[in-house]
């Protein structure tokens, strides 16, 4: 993993963010959810880019993307970002594949700032109200005091909410690299502040023009996704027209992790080429 490096940047008002591209052909970009980074789509991202010209970043305040006091981490300035990148890539309209909030950032893109995408995959997304488990309403809540914690408490913490995201449980080198950035000062404070941010409006603003979109939509989940139930999968994909649903078995929330290869293959199924 320690090869995925995202070496390019992209100056924004909150800071700067990183992001890099393999292969040729058909543009796809990928976006991660949280607490996560562009790190969990490098094995499905490595596939597509034997076919396709394949983008990832990593959100302001995430991963390797600048973390910094006072930033607009939320939905909104994601979805905004993301606009400003495909601008800045000359992306007129690309495949995307997002996860988790990475769903809400690509919807918000498209229908309130006029992203336009040939097809969107979207991957046990944040779409659909209500969400945030309870500990993550917890945190939000109490944001200021969790960011107190000793620093080996806050370490155990974020590595027993992270390992919840997969089904079969991670690997411990998957599970260190995805927890890396939330370590130390700077990455603790991020962590909370990205968690405080998080609020429901963002996708309550867009929750019904679901049923406008008109264009190809994939919605996969995995089928023991504890953070977001499948059930929740079937009701998305019942409001999109037209939407294919995937379950994948045996895949938690982070199925890029759980199952790679047979989201890979959901994936160059419904691509197009």
């Amino acid at each position: 993993m320690r090869d995925w490096e995202l070496p390019e940047t992209h100056e924004t008002a909150g800071g700067i963010v990183r992001w890099a591209r393999w292969g040729a052909g058909p543009p796809v970009v990928l976006l991660h959810g949280t607490p996560f980074s562009s790190v969990v789509w490098r094995d499905v991202g490595r596939a597509l880019a034997e076919r396709h010209e394949v983008f990832a970043w990593d959100m302001l305040g995430y991963g390797r993307s600048e973390m910094a006091e006072g930033q607009d981490v939320s939905l909104r300035a994601q979805a905004e970002i993301f606009a400003s990148l495909l601008d800045r890539w000359g992306l007129d309209s690309p495949a995307v594949v997002a996860h988790d909030v990475g769903g809400a950032v690509s919807l918000r893109a498209h229908l309130l700032h006029g992203a336009r995408y040939r097809a969107l995959a979207l991957a046990d997304p944040v779409a659909l109200a209500p969400w945030g488990s309870p500990f993550f309403r917890l945190v939000a809540e109490h944001s200021p005091v969790f960011e107190q914690l000793p620093p080996h408490l806050h370490r155990a913490l974020v590595r027993e909410y992270v390992g919840s995201a997969s089904g079969p449980g991670l690997h411990p080198a998957v599970l260190d690299r995805l927890t890396e950035p939330w370590l130390g000062e700077r990455g603790q404070a991020a962590f909370y502040r990205q968690i405080a941010q998080a609020d429901q409006r963002h996708t309550d603003e867009i929750e019904d023009r679901y049923a406008r979109l008109e264009l190809p939509v994939l919605v996969c989940w995995g089928a023991e996704d504890t953070w977001i139930p499948a059930e929740r999968g079937r009701r998305l994909a019942a409001l999109i027209p037209g939407a294919r649903l995937r379950i994948i078995e045996g895949a938690g929330h982070l199925v890029q992790e759980d199952a790679p290869g047979r989201l890979t293959a959901a994936l160059t199924d419904f691509l197009p080429g």
